[in-house]
């Protein structure tokens, strides 16, 4: 018996209709001697408006004192996990009603055990004996994304995105050949098309290409769900919700890159407008400096990722410049600038017009050229490079954010990615 999981996000069951279409996907796949698990999100906008409701219960806004993180986290993901369980008794019914036995699996049932980090929590453990006993006997199980239990039954939520994670999870532990995500798009694309009209989907793309684009702005997948995919070796299609059962809808395989024949140098561009950059000047030179800034960055839970540093034209002095989300720009020089004295750093600049255009492929490792190729293309439309960071199958710039269009359109046509 071979299993498979699906997953549908929030767009793919906005509605009544959209679970019905859903349905019949699902219905598609039933055949002699296949197993299906379907992981289903909370219908579009429901999550939203349960976070509002949770933050009104807890006094946020109301002239009153909030409750405190640890007295609103827990009873938060209570509230904000409702929306999944909606979604997998409709759907349950949508296939009971098409002639397709199915039961919905509330996670405390499975149960999927993770740890207490409520509102972030990881997965540690799903066991598979019942659910797989009943999959294989042919009743489709309908699962919530996005959260699960602590080892005291106490519900708990994934983050954003987190459906993805819950799936390629269940699929790990089913030993699922496959976690197929249905999506708004029908795959993944070498850029974003609304952007560039000639970007073309990807019939296969590896674990790390795909983890490098997720993490660099490209939205299809969320990061965590990849390099779980990665981890445990599970193979994950992403496809469109939004075609009919027998349609063409190949979408794109991420896989091992050892079954990928043909490798591209270049696989895609990805860009991010979310970026700060912030600049410390006259910073002391002497061993330590560099561990105490980020040791307050990372204290302030902000994610660094640019990172330059040169001599600065005093002797014994130096510059730092660095990147965060644009989110966490003013605590991260709030973070420096308590410290600024005591650390040795004589002024703080944060420019927030910035955006990260970035190209990806694991050709890179063999082929020499590609930062050149990128530099020249850049150069050629008059784009500035303010900072520059690599990796072994990346590249990625920090540019004027007004130029983001133009410098992702340049890429994609001097890789050759432009669709014929």
């Amino acid at each position: 018996m071979s299993r498979l999981v699906m997953k549908f996000g929030g767009t793919s069951v906005g509605d009544v209709e959209r679970i019905a279409r859903v349905a019949r996907l699902v219905a598609a796949e039933r055949k002699p001697g296949r197993a299906l698990a379907v992981v289903v999100s909370a219908m579009s906008g429901e999550t939203d408006r349960l976070v509002q409701l949770a933050r009104g219960a807890a006094g946020e806004g109301a002239g009153s004192q909030p409750l405190s993180s640890a007295e609103f986290t827990d009873e938060y993901d209570v509230v904000v996990s409702a929306g999944e369980q909606v979604t997998t008794g409709l759907l349950a019914l949508a296939l009971r009603r098409i002639g397709v036995p199915a039961r919905s699996w509330q996670n405390w049932q499975i149960p999927v055990r993770t740890d207490a980090a409520h509102s972030k929590a990881r997965v540690a453990e799903i066991p598979e004996e019942e659910i797989g006993a009943s999959i294989d006997s042919g009743v489709v199980a309908v699962v919530p994304g996005f959260q699960g239990v602590t080892s005291e039954d106490r519900i708990t939520t994934l983050g954003r995105g987190g459906s993805d994670t819950s799936a390629v999870a269940l699929a790990a532990a089913l030993k699922a050949v496959r976690c197929d995500i249905y999506t708004d798009v029908d795959g993944v694309y070498t850029t974003d098309p609304r952007i560039v009209a000639k970007a073309r989907r990807i019939e296969k793309i590896s674990y790390e290409e795909m983890l490098e684009m997720a993490s660099l702005g490209a939205k299809v997948l969320q990061t965590r769900s990849v390099e779980l995919a990665f981890a445990k070796r599970v193979p994950v299609r992403v496809l469109s919700s939004f075609v009919e059962p027998g349609a063409p809808n190949p979408g794109t395989l991420v896989c091992s890159e050892d079954e990928i024949v043909e490798k591209q140098v270049v696989s895609g561009v990805a860009y991010s407008r979310d970026e700060a950059k912030v600049t410390l000047l006259g910073v002391e030179d002497h061993p330590g400096v560099a561990a105490d800034i980020f040791g307050r960055l990372a204290d302030a839970n902000i994610n660094v990722d640019m990172i330059v540093q040169s001599e600065a034209r005093q002797p014994g002095l130096q510059n730092i410049v660095f990147t965060c989300p644009d989110r966490d720009a003013a605590r991260a020089v709030e973070a420096i600038e308590g410290a600024k004295e005591k650390i040795g750093v004589e002024d703080i600049h944060l420019r927030r017009d910035v955006a990260k255009v970035s190209v990806i492929g694991i050709g890179m490792r063999s082929q020499v050229g590609v930062a050149r190729t990128m530099f020249t293309a850049l150069a050629q439309k008059g784009v500035n490079i303010e900072a520059i960071a690599t990796s072994e199958i990346k590249i990625s710039v920090l540019i004027d954010a007004a130029y983001t269009e133009l410098a992702v359109r340049a890429l994609h046509t001097a890789y050759g990615l432009d669709a014929n």
